[in-house]
């Protein structure tokens, strides 16, 4: 199974500048997008269904915000709307899907940019997913966790990590997450393939040197169980895919 995770950055703002195109290119067969910023009837979906993908979307209450959908070639067996945690789900943040033993979720972790009152709903947000995740794994050991996390882990993952201490998701709380949560029996699969530096999947928008200078942040990530390790075959991130400010991580696993 080949699965890319990718933040759209709205998805109607996506599909103007060639996304389904890029679709058309076979890069997956499951593609979990974030931050679609839109309802499913906001766009023509017989789009993706021509090109042989299920769709399964799950928004937010607050239009044009936040928002995960799935395109999957591969029919899962169970599709899970939303995580039971409300003020998540309210936000369209989480999406599940089986695919046999295998549960896949699809996640856009909160942004803590505009401030403190953010900032305290994504720590809130981290202890609550992170409690809901171990309780998971009991019932669905084989579980792969991808979407945007909002956080760069270590300072291998941000191009400035001196400049961004102070920088909402570079904060010690966040990488301390991090670092509890893959502990606590994940694998970040990209690491497995790729120690090297300089290997990025978000770059701000404010100025337009900084993506092609990469100057960017690894924020973007697809993990799996320790389960799940023995069946990993590769992983990637490509950065030349330029549909939004973020681009597409992949992992394939067998």
């Amino acid at each position: 199974m080949r699965i890319i995770s990718y933040n759209v950055n709205g998805i109607r703002a996506a599909i103007k500048k060639g996304f389904l195109d890029w679709l058309k290119s076979d890069p997956a067969d499951v593609i979990c997008v974030q931050e679609t910023k839109a309802v499913k009837d906001d766009v023509d979906h017989k789009q993706f269904t021509s090109l042989g993908y299920h769709d399964y979307w799950f928004s937010a209450q607050k239009k044009g915000y936040s928002g995960v959908a799935v395109f999957t070639k591969i029919k899962p067996d169970k599709v899970e709307y939303g995580n039971g945690h409300g003020p998540s789900d309210d936000e369209g943040r989480v999406i599940q899907l089986d695919f046999k033993d295998v549960r896949l979720i699809n996640a856009y972790f909160p942004s803590g940019t505009s401030g403190d009152e953010r900032q305290g709903f994504k720590y809130k947000w981290l202890d609550e997913f992170f409690v809901w995740l171990n309780k998971l794994k009991k019932k669905h050991p084989k579980l792969v966790l991808c979407g945007d996390y909002n956080i760069a882990h270590k300072e291998i993952d941000i191009h400035d990590p001196k400049g961004n201490k102070n920088s909402s998701g570079f904060l010690p709380e966040e990488r301390e997450w991090m670092t509890k949560f893959l502990s606590s029996g994940w694998i970040d699969a990209f690491r497995e393939f790729h120690p090297e530096p300089h290997r990025y999947s978000w770059w701000s928008q404010r100025f337009p040197s900084v993506r092609i200078n990469n100057k960017g942040w690894r924020i973007d990530y697809i993990n799996v169980t320790e389960s799940l390790k023995k069946n990993l075959k590769d992983a990637e991130i490509y950065p030349d895919v330029k549909h939004s400010d973020h681009c597409p991580v992949y992992l394939e696993i067998k």
